[in-house]
């Protein structure tokens, strides 16, 4: 029987390769999957790898090989990593993201290798405008723009006096920019915490003292898990509107659980969006995952997606570059989010959504859309694009 085993394990294996070997097209997935914020690249991940399962290893009718890569958030191994697959593993595709600073440090050399880029997730405000690059594609957003419905909606509600919470880097800071965009009132405060920050007492000691109308704060993973637990416990959660981005979805709910109820979150997509394409991916992931799926899996979803349609478009000719990426552009797909499209600086037009967090049907805690203050949106550096 042992014997019998290891035949059927060396079988798999042998099966596995050869599988690999008549791959048309090998996509490089890089994301982070280790440490505090692992499961927002986990979540990219299972959401990309769900639509290669649903295409029997296939991406628009095209064998695909994926090459899996862990960044750890560290910039300097994510260039690192960029090398090794553009160089050595000679990827025809690089996927994937999570953080906006490790973006920043690998946009120059995935830039200047010319092999096309499909973000999902990570959108730094520079990559959008006077440093977009032709060979980049995001299926995400730009990262302003989850932060501009909340300011929008902080105006449509009336709040006069506004704390303002992010973490020290890129993201962060683009953030506070894209809120101020649209909210012109008064902050009292701007805050910007270490990245990966587990406590938040002296934060939440400020709230106290300056007594706002409500905060803004972006907290994802971990950090968004902590802020949250302790802004409860602090007894403030029920008393000051909590406006968030990549605070509470589908990678942290879990673990915060009812505390989070009532709590406002800003971004382009929800498990309860309309339409087909958005239910069937609701429906598969959880039952491949035995979880609600984040905005993360959603975007690496469609990033999928978006690469099969421009293999599809372009005959699974990949290494045709300037057809690839005119096929990018054209998202020739069914999004699991509405009115998507992408832009001229490869960054998507979509609707941004408010949402609450509130029981679902099956009485778990989840998101629900509340409001639409933008539409079709174009992020604000679009018109400084001149791809190179």
């Amino acid at each position: 029987m042992r014997f019998l085993t290891r035949k059927l394990i060396a079988a798999a294996a042998l099966s596995l390769m050869a599988g690999y070997a008549t791959a048309d097209v090998k996509i490089g997935f890089m994301a982070t999957m280790s440490g505090p914020a692992a499961a927002l690249g986990q979540d990219q991940y299972d959401g990309f790898m769900l639509a290669v399962e649903q295409g029997g290893g296939k991406l628009g009718g095209v064998a695909v090989q994926i090459v899996k890569e862990d960044d750890q958030l560290k910039p300097d191994l994510g260039v690192q990593l960029v090398k090794k697959l553009t160089e050595s593993e000679k990827v025809d595709v690089v996927a994937g993201l999570t953080f906006s600073n490790v973006m920043m440090a690998i946009a120059k050399p995935l830039g200047d290798s010319g092999v096309p880029f499909v973000g999902s997730n990570a959108g730094p405000a520079p990559l959008a405008g006077d440093q977009c690059r032709a060979n980049f594609v995001f299926a995400s957003y730009q990262n302003d723009n989850q932060a501009e419905v909340l300011g929008q909606y902080a105006v449509d509600k009336g709040y006069k006096k506004m704390m303002l919470m992010a973490p020290n880097y890129q993201s962060g800071k683009d953030q506070v920019v894209g809120f101020k965009r649209f909210y012109k009132g008064p902050v009292v405060a701007e805050v910007f915490t270490q990245l990966n920050q587990p406590d938040y007492s002296a934060e939440i000691a400020q709230v106290q003292a300056l007594q706002p109308d409500a905060i803004f704060a972006f907290f994802p993973g971990g950090m968004g898990v902590n802020f949250i637990k302790q802004m409860n416990q602090s007894g403030l959660l029920k008393k000051v509107p909590l406006l968030t981005v990549s605070t509470v979805d589908g990678t942290t709910l879990p673990a915060i659980g009812a505390a989070a109820l009532g709590v406002l979150a800003g971004g382009p997509w929800g498990p309860d969006l309309p339409g087909q394409a958005n239910a069937d991916f609701v429906k598969a992931f959880e039952a491949k995952y035995q979880r609600i799926p984040s905005q993360y899996a959603a975007q690496a979803y469609d990033s999928a997606h978006l690469i099969g349609s421009a293999l599809q478009a372009t005959g699974g000719k990949a290494g045709d570059r300037p057809a690839f990426l005119k096929a990018l552009h054209e998202a020739r797909f069914d999004s699991v989010r509405t009115n998507f499209k992408i832009g001229a600086n490869g960054f998507p037009v979509q609707d941004e959504h408010v949402y609450e967090v509130a029981k679902d049907a099956q009485d778990r805690v989840s998101l629900k859309t509340i409001a639409t203050p933008l539409k079709s949106y174009v992020d604000a550096y679009a018109s400084q694009c001149k791809p190179k």
